[in-house]
């Protein structure tokens, strides 16, 4: 799983940040530990609001080219 930056509090806030285009990065915590890489192309899991605040909402985002284009 990873997680998006900045850390919204919803998945509401997250769909309502990137229709608005807000710049959201996707990143994997320690991933310099687990190798974990976000790919450009295709879909990503994503949760937050990020550790160590317990996690409330889920999503897959569809990349294009590094491009958040489809939440589910």
């Amino acid at each position: 799983m990873a997680y998006v930056k900045p850390n919204f509090p919803s998945k509401k806030a997250f769909i309502q940040a990137v229709q608005d285009g807000m710049t959201v990065l996707l990143y994997h915590p320690n991933s310099d530990i687990t190798g974990a890489i976000i790919p450009a192309n295709g879909i990503v899991a994503v949760e937050g609001p990020h550790y160590p605040a317990p996690h409330t909402w889920y999503a897959n985002v569809t990349l294009e080219n590094g491009q958040i284009v489809r939440i589910k």
